[in-house]
Order: structure tokens, then sequence, then C-alpha cells
């Protein structure tokens, strides 16, 4: 064959693999035009316990990498002051009230027989009906029974505990159960918890890099029982105690014969950091930086080790401490970079802004309570004021409810209305002086729409449990 007649062959093989090799790369490519969107959420840390929110005595750089990247929220709330009733916010994306998930699973009789009903429409079930890979990773919180569990909402891939609370090393719950999944197969894993969930959420981003993905990354750190990295097994929790003691029994408070320490909850939650950089850094080895949304929050106030700096008050209670939380969002391209935000936001805000910005179909007659927060914070849209709600039956009975500068707290008495409480929480976040005398034609106004809101999602809740349940 001569020399041209060769070349021209070459040519033409080059040409057609060439064509072949875009034409095969063009499913990933228009695959990988949807965002992807990692969910971080930690468990019972303070809102001033990372360095961009305050922190001093805990190294954070990883979620302070965030917030130079990304945007920062200074008035961003959780759903509720304990696990579960957030969760169900996040996962539903309504009001948790209208689903009867008022206090975490598990602490009270019966409650192991409750968990959030899977409807078809949770946030999971339709990121998967628009083509996505979903996971969670961690915990779950919302029922112990296989159909209240993640598979039954959506999540694709699930490993992780069902519980509000487990041993970091033996990842059994209070009363010696073990409670640690794949899927709904019972597994065991000899792994410091904190370090699997980062391991396997690594595998997860590794395994769809061809995208598009939703993973939620829970992490149980910081939650009691408060048991650092590379603790020895001498110094861990104490043996378990009866079935009916539930998670408390792992619970460590300032009083306990060997209490916690501020040094043990840093370790932990410095480890959680690695893993979030962790992560960041599998984003990035696989070219998906740019195309993913990745947001991190916490699932209520600290506890009694967290710093909630310049909060009043802790977890489990209606004040700003107990409610009020971190909220990073970085998407680069989308999303300014090292940006604050005094949008007021909320748990299930995160939730409209994930089906929004994935562009995932919401059933015409299912009406989300959260708003999508991505025009706003990209600066296409000004800040929106927000009218927000919270309700706590447990310890005792409070409301409250958060209307642009205001907020009206209502220790709900025994007997009649209990007391009121009215802060500009703009102004005072701490929450130090009562204006309810100067102002009491705002709590009547903040009062009624309390009284409006219980009666709208108490009202859905019994539908939803004669419907589910």
């Amino acid at each position: 064959m001569a020399r041209r007649d060769v070349s021209s062959v070459l040519i033409s093989v080059f040409f057609a693999s060439s064509l072949f090799s875009y034409a095969a790369a063009q499913p990933a490519a228009r695959a990988n035009t949807k965002p992807n969107v990692v969910l971080i959420l930690m468990d019972d840390m303070g809102y001033g316990d990372i360095g961009s929110y305050g922190v001093k005595d805990a190294r954070t750089p990883n979620l302070d990498r965030l917030a130079r990247e990304g945007v920062r929220l200074t008035d961003a709330y959780a759903n509720a002051s304990n696990c579960s009733p957030t969760r169900a916010g996040l996962i539903s994306g309504q009001y948790q009230q209208r689903y009867g998930i008022e206090w975490p699973l598990g602490s009270a009789p019966g409650d192991s027989a409750r968990g959030l009903p899977a409807t078809g429409t949770s946030l999971p079930a339709l990121l998967r009906k628009n083509g996505y890979a979903t996971g969670l990773i961690g915990k779950w919180h919302l029922g112990f029974k296989p159909e209240f569990g993640p598979n039954a909402h959506g999540f694709d891939e699930f490993f992780g505990f069902v519980s509000g609370a487990v041993d970091y090393y033996t990842h059994r719950r209070g009363d010696g159960t073990p409670d640690l999944y794949e899927n709904t197969t019972p597994v065991e894993v000899p792994a410091y918890l904190t370090d699997e969930i980062t391991r396997r959420a690594v595998g997860f981003v590794d395994h769809h890099s061809t995208g598009p993905f939703f993973l939620e990354v829970a992490y149980n750190a910081v939650h009691w029982p408060f048991e650092p990295p590379d603790m020895p097994a001498s110094a861990r929790h104490g043996p378990p105690q009866p079935a009916a003691a539930g998670d408390q029994s792992l619970y460590q408070g300032p009083n306990a014969t060997v209490p916690a320490t501020r040094a043990d909850y840093v370790r932990m939650l410095e480890r959680a950091d690695e893993g979030v950089g962790k992560i960041l850094t599998a984003l990035e080895a696989r070219g998906l930086a740019k195309n993913t949304l990745v947001i991190f929050t916490n699932d209520n106030g600290g506890e009694w080790l967290s710093r909630n700096a310049p909060l009043s008050n802790r977890k489990s209670t209606l004040w700003e401490g107990g409610i009020r939380v971190p909220l990073i969002l970085r998407w680069p391209g989308h999303l300014p970079a090292n940006k604050s935000s005094a949008q007021v936001a909320i748990t299930m805000d995160l939730t409209a802004s994930i089906l929004g910005v994935t562009g995932s179909a919401i059933p015409p007659t299912y009406r989300l309570d959260g708003v999508n927060l991505l025009p706003t914070l990209s600066g296409q849209s000004p800040l929106v004021e927000r009218q927000l709600f919270w309700r706590i039956k447990r310890p005792h009975e409070q409301r409250a409810v958060r209307s642009g500068r205001w907020k009206l707290l209502q220790d709900v008495g025994n007997q009649g209305p209990g007391n009121f409480y009215l802060f500009d929480v703009s102004a005072d976040p701490g929450e130090r002086h009562d204006l309810t005398a100067e102002h009491p034609e705002v709590v009547g106004k903040l009062s009624r729409a309390l009284d409006a809101w219980e009666k709208d999602v108490d009202s859905s809740n019994a539908v939803t449990i004669r419907g589910h349940h």
C-alpha cells in the first residue's frame, strides 16, 4: 500500500475513533448537567462551634473553607430543638407537626412503633424520580420499622443507624441492641463511627461520580455519648442499661460520675471536620466540585458541652440557643464566595432549595412549607421576610414564632397561657431584653398567628395519621 494511502487510512481511523469517543462521552456529559447535592448534617453542635461562627478552642479548617468559598447564614434555624422533628421537616419539606413528630422517637412509651410515613413525596423519593442516585450515610431517627426506614423513603443506599444515639465504637443503643445497617441488613463494622461515615460517604461519591446524585451525610457527632476518637476501651461508656432506659442510658451530663469534658467534645468535632475535608477532596478528585451544591448545617441547638454563643439556652428549648444553627452553602460559580447573609431560613427550606435547583417535579397536591433559598443567596432576589413557627411539648410546652426581626416565645403554663417574651432578635440574638411591655400589639398579632398556624398543622396531622398509620 502506498504511503499516501496508509496515511489516509490512519487519518480516517483516528477521525472515526474521535467521533466515537465524543459520542460515547455525551451521555455522561448530559447526565452531569444536573447538579449533584451533598448535604452534611451534624448532630447537637453549637451555633458558635465553627471558626467562622467564632469558636477559638476548636480547629475546623474544612468547615471554615466552606464558609470562605460559599455563603454563611447568620439567621438560620432548625425545624425543631431536637433530632427526629428536624429530620422529619427535612425529609418531608413540611412542618413536622403535620406528621405528629414533635420529640425524639424512642424517648417515650410506644415510640418504637411510630415513624415518618413514606408517602412517595419525600425529598429522596422526588429526587430519585428525577434520575438521581440517592444515599444516606449516618443517622436516620425517623422510625425503627422498615416501612419507616430510609429505603422506604427513596434512598437507594443507606448505611447507618436508625435510633437516636449509639456508642461510637460498638454501634449499640443504650439497651445494648446492635444498631448498624446496610440498607435493611444488620452489619457489624469494627470502626469509629465518625470515620466509617466519612469512608462510606467518600465511597458513594466515587461510585456515583458520573452523577447526578444526592448524598446526605448525617454524622452523629457531636451527640452524646461523648466518646472522642482513639479512646482506650477502658475509658469508654459503661455497660448498657435496661431496655426501658432507651437512648438516655448513653447520656452523659455535667453531674455524671465521670463527666465528659469540652476537650472530648472538641476532639469529636474536629474528627468530623476532617471527614468533611475528605468528602470535599473526593469531589475535587472526581472533577465534581463545580457541579456540586454542598450544604452544611446542624439538626438543633447545642448540648451542655457546646458553644452556643452569643445565643441563650440550648437544645430542647425554643430559646435561640435551642433552634438557631449554622448553615453554609457552597456552589462555585452559582453562589458568591466568602459572603454572610442575614436571610432568615429553616431546615425545610433546604428541601425546597434542593428540589428547585435539581429541577425535580413536586406533585401539585403536595405543599412544601419551605422556600427555595438559592435566588436570594445568589443575589438574584432581595432578602425575603419570613414568618416561621415552632412548638415543643416536652419537657414542657413552648411555642415560638419569628416574624421579620421579631421573635415571640411563649412558655405555656399548666393553667392559662403562661409567659410571653418578645425579642428583637436581629439586634438582640441573646434574648436579653424582653420587649413585651413596650410592644403588646406585636405580642397580640404574633400570638394570633401562632394560633392559626397551630390549627393548620394539627388539622393536617389528623389527616396524615389516619391515612398512613
